[in-house]
């Protein structure tokens, strides 16, 4: 059993008006992987058409709706409240890390106040979430990637494979990314050793610290060993541990 006091204690907070009622569930279960949830909550104008569709996966998801009208037509106060909450559960100091659920580049600046306080920030939205957004969180998580994994729980074997091929980029098309490669390539120059082999584990540590937004599993591959191992363009090495009950992998730029 998992020593839940020693795991990060987190609140999530959604944007109902900016976020989709579908993928709920799967946003919780990614979080769950991080830490235990602690408080849950959305905010929206419950009395809206809108949002009619959002009282099933709430009471399901045991997620507590706060009722928030908007003062003027066209402005979304929802916004403000989900603030003002957040500040108040950091001033609780209950929390080590927030999930803020939405799409909308209003809550940057929270973000960012949020990391001021050494608090680990998670970004959930959609691939059309401001870049500001996304690089003002720890963490950036796109709804497009855990739908895609919905999808795979959901189709048999021979569907999966099926599926995974669409989604899967391609050598070529992994080569062809330029960004991709200059960011692998640059976190393996900063750990590489003098032969030129970088420990991966580091290397995703940076990757993550200077690309939020970044997620193998958006080019198709489960795992950053994975993704890299699909360019060609590096070598991996995995090594066993003096017990050998550990592998430690690798990573080498071919050209070095």
């Amino acid at each position: 059993m998992k020593d839940i006091d020693l795991e990060k204690k987190i609140a999530v907070l959604i944007d109902a008006e900016n976020a989709q009622y579908s993928i709920l569930e799967a946003v919780l279960s990614e979080l769950k992987k991080h830490g235990h949830i602690i408080v849950k909550k959305a905010y929206g104008d419950w009395s809206s058409n809108h949002l009619r569709n959002w009282k099933q996966p709430l009471n399901e998801l045991a997620i507590n709706p706060v009722q928030q009208f908007s003062y003027t037509q066209g402005k979304n106060s929802s916004d403000a409240a989900m603030i003002i909450d957040a500040m108040d559960l950091l001033y609780s100091k209950k929390f080590d890390a927030f999930a803020l659920v939405s799409s909308d580049s209003d809550f940057t600046k929270l973000a960012s106040r949020l990391k001021e306080s050494q608090i680990y920030v998670f970004g959930v939205g959609e691939n059309k979430t401001p870049i500001s957004f996304r690089n003002a969180c720890d963490d950036f998580i796109f709804t497009e990637v855990l739908k895609n994994l919905e999808v795979d729980e959901d189709t048999d074997d021979a569907d999966k494979t099926a599926e995974s091929g669409d989604q899967k980029k391609s050598r070529q098309e992994l080569c062809g990314d330029s960004r991709l490669i200059k960011i692998i390539r640059s976190a393996i120059i900063e750990y590489a050793d003098e032969d030129g082999w970088a420990s991966l584990g580091p290397c995703g540590s940076l990757i993550k610290r200077q690309h939020p937004d970044f997620d193998p599993r958006t080019y198709g591959y489960p795992t950053l060993s994975k993704l890299i191992e699909a360019t060609t363009l590096f070598e991996i090495d995995r090594r066993k541990s003096v017990d050998n009950k550990t592998t430690g992998i690798y990573i080498k730029d071919k050209r070095a």
